[in-house]
């Protein structure tokens, strides 16, 4: 059996206050250890994902911007599927382009007189201050292609209001940890992970016998709701209010910890400590 690890990046791997990770190093590094494709699916940019993979040496595909794109490195499956090349990477879009999103929110302010504040009308330096980033963190996080983040800042009784205008207009909203996230309807973390789930099943022997690929999911918010339906292991990690998000799925697994302690909590559970226990 081959297991994939889905993971949402802010308030699961990362600490959703200042972005750390030391407790779940040595985690990822059995990871690596055991051949466990490690697939960032989050709300982050590209250019934010292509930093993390980096700092934790990994070098599987990724999902961007709430699911706006699917990047699988160049030669990573052993066969053809459709895709768009881009620098090292087959790029499978799902989502709508930023220049669409960024009017469709423009229209709906103008519309309604809402506080909206996206990514696109901030500077670099007021990223920063806001998400508790450094600068060059922020400018990454400004570089979007498929999804813009904002702020809204009204009453939570028109949050429905605002829903119903971005899905009038053809588009679809998210709120994660910390941003609501406007995107494309074709857009979504499951169709994501379901696609490359396909993939993953394609390369490692899709109808020789039962079982072949087994995905495990974790998150924290609201955004990681289609991601976590769409594997066969959901998990939870806690917020910073020591709560779950509210979500009944069957077998979803909760864990104790909040963010990266939680996530290590899951992948010792369903993964490393599985691998041990079958020598």
């Amino acid at each position: 059996m081959k297991k994939i690890l889905f993971t949402d990046l802010d308030g699961t791997l990362l600490d959703l206050a200042d972005y750390s990770y030391d407790a779940a190093l040595p985690a990822l590094e059995a990871l690596k250890k055991e051949n466990i494709p490690i697939i960032f699916c989050t709300a982050k940019t590209f250019v934010e994902n292509e930093y993390y993979r980096k700092k934790f040496g990994i070098e599987d595909p990724f999902i961007v911007d709430n699911g706006g794109a699917i990047f699988i490195p160049r030669n990573y499956f052993s066969f053809r599927f459709e895709c768009k090349g881009r620098g090292d990477y087959c790029v499978i879009e799902l989502g709508a382009s930023y220049g669409e999103l960024r009017a469709a929110l423009k229209a709906i302010r103008e519309e309604t007189g809402f506080e909206i504040t996206g990514f696109g009308d901030m500077t670099a330096e007021e990223v920063a201050k806001d998400a508790n980033l450094s600068v060059e963190e922020a400018e990454r996080a400004k570089n979007k292609d498929y999804n813009e983040s904002f702020i809204f800042d009204e009453p939570e009784e028109k949050e429905a209001l605002l829903f119903d205008k971005i899905r009038a207009k053809g588009f679809e909203v998210t709120h994660g940890g910390r941003y609501y996230n406007i995107h494309g309807k074709g857009a979504d973390k499951g169709k994501a992970v379901r696609i490359l789930t396909a993939l993953f099943e394609q390369e490692y022997g899709e109808g020789e016998g039962e079982g072949e690929v087994k995905t495990i999911g974790v998150g924290d918010s609201r955004n990681d709701i289609s991601m976590l339906n769409a594997v066969e292991q959901p998990a939870l990690v806690k917020n910073k209010k020591g709560t779950w998000l509210d979500l009944s799925l069957p077998n979803l697994y909760k864990a104790k910890g909040e963010g990266p302690e939680g996530w290590v909590e899951v992948v010792e559970k369903f993964i490393i400590n599985q691998s041990i226990n079958k020598y």
